[in-house]
């Protein structure tokens, strides 16, 4: 089994190194596994830490969204034949340990893709993110059908299959509903599992923060209206 890891990053220099350097720790017991950053427009040293981390980094020239860089890395884990990939913060809020758990329902056979939910377990979230979050849930459901604990996760495993034929046709946060909307278009299966969080201060900056959220709940709105 080849996994890739892809890790869309827009000015992520103070998590980006820790974030890789966690990585090969929890993934000991896969074979054959490969990262991808994707770097987004970055203006700092993003891009050139991940190149001294020894991973592949492919780079947007301007910053073009969470998105587009999600897309331009699943079109490369496909180039480089990768079996499963999985989606990964930069930001540090991901836990790699819960990767193995995330891609097993692929392994087995029995799904094309796999959400890691952040509200399948207790943990500490803040409040903007879970009211964010529901909205989303619902809008999700009305464009697709689809009810998910967690319809905004970054962190998803596809399987080969499902990367081939998942568009992403949006290049902001709302490319997380896009996915979903994709999902029952194109008859693919799936499921959620539990996975960890860790927010501070530096990681409720970055995501969906107040603004962003609302600017997604309005693009979200707006698809729904004009289906």
């Amino acid at each position: 089994m080849h996994l890739t890891i892809i890790i869309p990053a827009y000015n992520e220099e103070k998590t980006i190194g820790e974030v890789l350097r966690n990585l090969p720790r929890s993934l000991r017991s896969i074979d054959a596994v490969q990262t991808i950053v994707v770097s987004d427009g970055s203006q700092d040293r993003t891009a050139e830490i991940a190149e001294h981390a020894g991973v592949t980094v492919v780079s947007h020239p301007i910053n073009m969204g969470a998105g587009a860089a999600t897309q331009t890395g699943l079109r490369a884990a496909l180039l480089s034949d990768a079996d499963i990939m999985v989606t990964f913060d930069a930001d540090g809020q991901h836990h790699a340990e819960d990767i193995p758990a995330l891609i097993r329902p692929i392994q087995e056979g029995h799904v094309d893709v796999v959400s890691g939910s952040r509200f399948l377990k207790r943990q500490k979230i803040p409040l903007t993110r879970r009211f964010f979050n529901l909205i989303g849930n619902i809008i999700t459901w009305m464009l697709s059908g689809i009810w998910l604990t967690d319809s905004q996760t970054g962190m998803r495993a596809f399987s080969r299959k499902a990367a081939e034929q998942i568009e992403i046709h949006v290049n902001g946060y709302e490319f997380c509903s896009e996915i979903v909307r994709q999902i029952a278009y194109r008859g693919l299966s799936y499921t959620e599992v539990p996975v960890q969080v860790t927010y501070n201060e530096y990681t409720k900056r970055k995501g969906q923060n107040f603004a962003t959220g609302l600017q997604t709940i309005t693009k979200l709105v707006i698809r729904t209206l004009m289906r």
